[in-house]
């Protein structure tokens, strides 16, 4: 028998062959271990995935109602909509979402800051709106959906924007800012150009949105129309007529689900979120004021925002002030101004003016009272009226006409601008006045959508005729001016493209007119060029100096 030595042990041969059988059968078993882990391994696994399969098969679906609704105005409330879309973002079990729009708009930063979050959103997940109103930056909201809903009688549109411009400095010494727009944020003059650029944002915004489906060119869009439901069907800024229902089916089509849950996702967020919880109540759109939106953003600031006609854009017309007489060097002429019938101007409206009349050595006398004027009237060369709010009688129109008839100056301005009329007399306290010289105010103002100074209401003049008040004259600008009809002549007229909010006609229109008696009465339908920074613009300087001229005597 052979043996075997295994570390100076003799091992014999029998129990070698024994232990190698043992060593196989101990190997395989082993396998067979391995074999049977790695497939119950396999059946845990696969039973895993079916069971989350099935889960998330037999999960409900959502669909997410975002409710936008009324004026969105604080911050507060942007960052409650932008946490209700980033959740309906990362909630695997919402499908898609339905954007329901009650809305005016709001704050400009803020509405672009919901719109962008849901185009993010929109990226993601089925986006459709339904709309009850939505208006400027309400309807900004809107064109980031996919398919836009509205009901018949919805509002939709007002695309623009309102700007409530930059206040004027008044300089401390203890208080000191670094930079001239540092305080104010934008230059007065420009500001309207920053408004524009601003438009230019929303008409972008809504020519993406609505693409090819847009049947209004951009000068349409820009004038800021209201749309019933069924007008905006037809213009293109939505897409069917329905409810909130026909857009839930829609979402949940384009989401690919037949069974749906629905669920308010600003309440969801609010319910969870205590910092939202006690979000307070905003004052009623319709109440809104310049006021309370100068509260809440202080100027400059910018809206994307409808507000109906009895929120007035002015917090207060201007308070005629009393400045009392003052006087060039010498004081050879006299020049009246009328204060006497509620006049709405004040010194800023007439320091450019009152400048240049000094330079020509002339008096110029506030009249306070009526008496006053008359007293006055045979030792003046030049009177000035300007936005009157009380009707002159007809012995005041008689007496002023024998002024200029003594070969004097009067001068009638008009301004439609809120700023300078009374609501709802309006035009009617100047033209009791006009009227007895052959010269008519026309309601409204004008304006130009081809050709402007920032913003379509301030308009560009080119055609003149030859006259002392325009002479060396080539073009002004006239910021909210209305036409004049006049039986003398015009001296002053726009292009064949500008149109009359009242007539919503385009054609010439007639800005200063003259009318020659033995002396001369002239009419300008614009306050505003006379005003610091706006008479630098253009020739408007020149004109005030040709005012000045005329006033006391010069260019007879």
């Amino acid at each position: 028998m052979r043996s075997t030595v295994y570390d100076g042990t003799a091992v014999s041969e029998e129990k070698q062959m024994g232990w190698g059988k043992g060593f196989r059968v101990f190997s395989m078993l082993r396998s067979r271990r391995k074999m049977l882990a790695l497939s119950l391994i396999i059946i845990i696994l696969f039973s895993t995935a079916i069971y989350f399969l099935a889960s998330f098969v037999a999960r409900p679906s959502v669909i997410g109602i975002l409710k936008v609704e009324g004026a969105l105005l604080t911050g507060d409330q942007a960052a409650l909509y932008s946490q209700a879309i980033m959740e309906a973002m990362l909630n695997d079990s919402i499908r898609g979402i339905v954007l329901k729009v009650d809305s005016p708009g709001g704050y400009a930063d803020l509405v672009e800051q919901v719109y962008l979050d849901l185009l993010e959103l929109k990226a993601r997940k089925p986006l459709v709106a339904s709309i009850t109103m939505a208006l400027s930056g309400g309807y900004y909201i809107s064109v980031a959906s996919d398919y836009i809903y509205a009901h018949p009688s919805a509002t939709v549109g007002n695309i623009g924007v309102i700007g409530i411009g930059p206040p004027i400095l008044v300089p401390s010494e203890t208080v000191l800012e670094s930079g001239v727009h540092k305080a104010t944020g934008f230059s007065r003059l420009l500001f309207s150009f920053n408004m524009s650029r601003v438009l230019e944002n929303f008409v972008k915004a809504v020519e993406l949105g609505r693409g090819s489906r847009l049947r209004l060119p951009p000068n349409v869009l820009r004038r800021g129309s209201i749309y019933m439901g069924s007008e905006a069907l037809e213009a293109g800024l939505v897409d069917e007529l329905g409810s909130v229902e026909s857009a839930l089916k829609r979402v949940a089509q384009a989401a690919g689900v037949t069974k749906y849950s629905v669920v308010d996702l600003v309440e969801s967020v609010k319910s969870r979120f205590k910092a939202w919880t006690s979000l307070e109540e905003q004052a009623p759109w319709a109440n809104l004021t310049v006021d309370k939106l100068k509260e809440l953003h202080p100027p400059p600031s910018i809206y994307y925002l409808y507000l109906p006609t009895n929120a007035s854009l002015y917090s207060s017309s201007a308070a005629a002030q009393n400045f009392g007489e003052w006087a060039g060097v010498d004081g050879e002429s006299l020049v009246l101004v009328d204060m006497s019938h509620g006049n709405m101007v004040t010194y800023w409206d007439l320091e450019v003016l009152a400048r240049e009349l000094m330079l020509r050595n002339a008096t110029i006398s506030l009249a306070t009272s009526w008496s006053m004027l008359e007293s006055k009237l045979g030792s003046a060369e030049g009177v000035l009226i300007a936005a009157p709010t009380l009707p002159y009688s007809e012995e005041q129109v008689e007496r002023l006409r024998s002024f200029v008839e003594s070969g004097k100056t009067l001068v009638i301005m008009y301004d439609p601008a809120e700023e300078y009329v009374k609501i709802p007399d309006l035009t009617w306290p100047v033209n009791s006045l006009s009227m007895g010289f052959g010269i008519f105010f026309n309601s409204g103002y004008l304006y130009d959508e081809n050709q402007f100074f920032g913003m379509y209401r301030n308009i560009y003049v080119e055609g003149f005729s030859n006259h002392t008040l325009t002479l060396n004259i080539s073009r002004i600008v006239l910021f909210t001016s209305t036409g004049i009809c006049s039986t003398g002549k015009d001296v002053a007229w726009t292009s064949n493209t500008t149109f009359s909010s009242v007539s919503e006609k385009a054609k010439t229109y007639g800005v200063i007119s003259v009318v020659e008696l033995k002396g001369t009465v002239i009419a300008i339908g614009d306050i505003t060029f006379m005003q610091e920074p706006y008479c630098y613009v253009e020739d408007n300087h020149r004109l005030v100096q040709n005012l000045a001229l005329m006033l006391t005597g010069g260019g007879k």
